[in-house]
């Protein structure tokens, strides 16, 4: 209250009374949101489509000239199998260029093709950040080794675009990507958000 009433001082009555009642709003609502676990604002996911990707040529450069590893990943083949969207990842088209940082958190810079099942071509590019629980579970994604995915976090951010027409809905919403690491492969889960 005493923060207000100087807030009354600098900003005039009119400006005082407004910021008054839009704060006591908010501490309201908060309060509320605390008492019913609900948040009013809480997005809604929905589970659009899911993608396999085969990867392929791994190449290195380490150390960097910063002191950590980058890599390049290609995109060989792939999947997309979903309610909202299906086809085909683009053989090829693209890959993954991470970032590894000296503290082991894996930096993702991807970018490659899908095609939909109607023939049209989507490009796609998802950024996002994977790291180990424990260095043991480290070591074991290290040597391409299959790992429980509650091991690990393993999260992208994913952009789309589209030509106009069915896949067009793609370069208008946000999703996020919940991804599995599997030997040679990468199976990320997709949600848009409501």
């Amino acid at each position: 209250m005493t923060d207000l009433l100087s807030r009354h001082r600098i900003l005039g009555r009119e400006n005082f009374y407004e910021v008054y009642w839009v704060s006591r709003t908010s501490i309201r609502s908060v309060g509320d949101h605390r008492m019913s676990g609900d948040h009013p604002f809480a997005p809604k996911l929905e589970h659009a489509f899911t993608i396999g990707i085969e990867l392929a040529g791994v190449r290195w450069i380490k150390p960097s000239s910063r002191g950590e590893t980058r890599a390049a990943v290609y995109a060989a083949k792939g999947w997309v199998e979903g309610p909202l969207l299906n086809g085909t990842v683009v053989p090829m088209s693209g890959g993954d260029f991470p970032l590894v940082r000296p503290n082991g958190v894996i930096d993702f810079d991807a970018r490659y093709l899908l095609e939909a099942d109607n023939g049209d071509i989507i490009y796609l590019e998802n950024r996002g950040y994977r790291w180990a629980k424990t260095p043991e579970i480290a070591e074991k994604m290290a040597r391409n080794e299959d790992v429980d995915s509650s091991d690990y976090y393993m999260r992208v951010s994913p952009r789309f675009d589209a030509p106009e027409g069915p896949h067009e809905w793609l370069t208008r919403h946000v999703f996020v990507g919940v991804a599995e690491k599997v030997p040679d492969a990468n199976r990320i889960h997709y949600f848009v958000v409501r």
